[in-house]
């Protein structure tokens, strides 16, 4: 038979191990086909040292292709458009450039809760399915800054800031 405080320690030492998994900014969902379209939701769990978010920024990755951002109430969005380092094909016409950054900034949220930033875009059917692409994510705070934009190499440990990552499927999925 198990005690009580047997099971307690128990516990406590999986959420302890599972708790740092779920402090990273993260999307919701985290692979999609080349060639379809993808609504990202990036996941914000928390602030900086307990203090509230105040500006979320994310880096849009080469083959997202015209991509819009939801605007979030509370917030001011604001986009950089800037050219592709590729062309590419959408619905019959040639893309060249569009947004590869996008900014929500002037809000609030307290350390204690968590949100959700949305925008969709196209995965270029050119990408390679089995490879992941990275958000790399800016959480900005009162006081300080999470930088979420370490990249894992293969065969590495997971790094302590990394990036959102997107498995890409064959478009057959």
């Amino acid at each position: 038979m198990i005690r009580p405080i047997a099971c307690a320690a128990m516990a406590g030492a999986l959420l302890l191990s599972v708790t740092p998994a779920f402090a990273h900014v993260t999307l919701e969902t985290g692979e999609a086909p080349v060639g379809s379209t993808y609504k990202a939701v990036l996941r914000v769990p928390h602030g900086c040292d307990g203090n509230p978010t105040t500006a979320v920024r994310v880096r849009i990755p080469e083959g997202l292709v015209s991509v819009k951002p939801m605007p979030k109430a509370g917030w001011e969005l604001s986009t950089v458009k800037a050219p592709y380092q590729n062309a590419y094909e959408l619905h019959g016409s040639k893309v060249t450039e569009g947004v590869t950054e996008i900014t929500w900034s002037g809000g609030n949220l307290p350390d204690e809760f968590y949100d959700e930033f949305v925008f969709r875009g196209s995965l270029a059917g050119t990408l390679a399915a089995g490879t992941t692409v990275y958000f790399p994510v800016i959480q900005t705070c009162a006081t300080g800054e999470e930088a979420w934009i370490e990249i894992p190499a293969e065969g590495q440990p997971e790094p302590e800031l990394p990036a959102p990552g997107l498995k890409l499927l064959d478009a057959t999925h």
